[in-house]
């Protein structure tokens, strides 16, 4: 720092030995900062851009209103099963019970069938909530659920189960009242669900080219699912490193919970990630049980297994 001084003040105000001290200093304190950021994992991935990316005021105003517009809308990513489920079954419902001709129910299946179309492994939030929505209806009318009929030894006897209560519509009515994706998953979703919809755990096999079922496990499928919803069943990343390999390169990590990243869309976001950075950005992550860092340079994406010999990320990664 230098004090405004007259010329003939300037070699007592300002004695050069200090400013020479205090710009070393500065600089020090920089490339610590440069090499401790972020200080600790850091998950808001857009904020750190925000700090710490070369962006013109109108890129950061761009970025800022995304992130924004994120936590916005993050509450109502909490209810995304409920809210697609929920307006399936209605669509559905009004079209072939009210609004309908006979002559136009072939057209509505065909593009309702895409809709909620689910491959194996994968999770369609319309699929997934219209059909438990559907399966708590048809449960409450026939009275499968609470003490007697979870205690029922007699699997004949329990496919058969009906009292005909009667109570599916009210059910629904109330579980769309309060409950949200993760404990609508938890209360609702039973062995026979994952069973009749195949809700496995599945991966590719490369030798056969198709996908094949590793996990049958209920408690573990359910686990994993409800993990998945915590996060808006988006996948968790975390930025480890600002100055990775001491070249102002962004490395960031993907925190495993079971399920493999999609690459593809893994690497296009890498490279929009770099657009922003403007320096090379890593990613690393778990992909068929093997560590791989891809990495984006701006001009050629790479994909390379972790080894020793790869220089070290600042953090431990997650």
């Amino acid at each position: 720092m230098r004090f405004k001084a007259k010329p003939y003040m300037e070699n007592w105000i300002n004695p050069s030995h200090e400013t020479v001290r205090q710009r070393e200093q500065l600089v020090t304190q920089r490339e610590k900062e440069k090499h401790v950021l972020p200080e600790q994992p850091l998950r808001d991935v857009l904020q750190f851009l925000l700090d710490h990316a070369p962006l013109e005021d109108w890129q950061a105003d761009i970025l800022a209103i995304i992130r924004e517009e994120s936590y916005y809308f993050a509450p109502q990513g909490q209810t995304k099963i409920m809210n697609e489920g929920w307006a399936t079954f209605w669509h559905t419902r009004l079209m072939t019970t009210r609004i309908l001709h006979d002559d136009e129910l072939i057209n509505y299946a065909d593009h309702h069938s895409g809709t909620v179309a689910m491959s194996p492994g994968q999770i369609n939030p319309y699929k997934i909530g219209v059909e438990l929505f559907r399966d708590i209806e048809d449960r409450w009318n026939r009275g499968r659920f609470g003490k007697e009929y979870e205690q029922c030894a007699s699997m004949d006897e329990a496919r058969k189960w009906d009292k005909k209560l009667g109570l599916g519509m009210e059910k629904i009515f109330e579980v769309r009242r309060i409950y949200n994706d993760v404990t609508f998953i938890d209360e609702f979703l039973t062995p026979e669900f994952v069973e009749r919809f195949k809700l496995y755990h599945y991966r590719f096999d490369p030798a056969t080219r198709r996908m094949v079922v590793v996990n049958r496990d209920f408690d573990k499928i359910k686990a994993q699912l409800l993990f998945m919803l915590t996060n808006h069943m988006q996948p968790y990343i975390f930025v480890v490193d600002g100055n990775y390999a001491n070249r102002g390169e962004l490395y960031l990590a993907h925190q495993y919970n079971g399920v493999d990243l999609d690459i593809k869309f893994a690497v296009e976001t890498l490279k929009n990630v770099q657009h922003v950075w403007h320096r090379p950005v890593h990613l690393q992550a778990m992909i068929n049980d093997e560590m791989v860092l891809f990495s984006f340079d701006g001009e050629q994406p790479q994909q390379q297994k972790i080894t020793e010999d790869l220089p070290k990320p600042a953090h431990h990664v997650v």
